[in-house]
């Protein structure tokens, strides 16, 4: 039963950052489609379309502060906290970078055919991103209450 406790501990500390990883890869990919197929339709403007479609891959970089605000030694008393903490901002960002891909995806579809939208547009895209900013702050501030072994 410890190894079970060491083994979700471990899950927590890497969580963030796979999690996060997979959002971001999602997200990004959906908005980079969308980037593609607007290319095909305006003459100018690629920069900021490739740019915005760019913008879910903030939360692969959240996920790896809050892994290495977690990383210590694993115990059956610090894996719960571990564990919690790790996988619960891991979802948060894996469904913040999904969601930023597709607000992203639409700012980039709306921008192709009236471009000076295109700020306005993305406005979406930027409250999703507070979303992933307050999981990791809160990430951060709770990582600070697991005990380190020892201390």
């Amino acid at each position: 039963m410890e190894l079970f406790w060491i083994m979700l501990g471990w899950m927590g500390i890497y969580g963030p950052t796979a999690l996060g990883a997979v959002g971001s890869i999602i997200g990004c990919a959906r908005a980079g489609q969308a980037a593609c197929g607007a290319m095909i339709d305006v003459e100018s403007g690629y920069g900021r379309l490739v740019g915005l479609s760019a913008l879910p891959s903030s939360q692969i970089i959240y996920g790896i502060v809050v892994m290495f605000t977690l990383n210590r030694p694993v115990t059956t008393e610090t894996a719960p906290g571990l564990f919690a903490v790790g996988i619960l901002c891991g979802i948060a960002l894996l469904f913040s970078a999904v969601f930023q891909g597709l607000c992203c995806a639409s700012a980039i579809v709306a921008s192709k055919s009236k471009p000076e939208i295109f700020g306005l547009s993305a406005a979406p895209a930027a409250i999703v991103e507070g979303f992933a900013v307050f999981a990791f702050i809160f990430a951060l501030v709770i990582a600070g209450e697991i005990p380190t072994p020892g201390n």
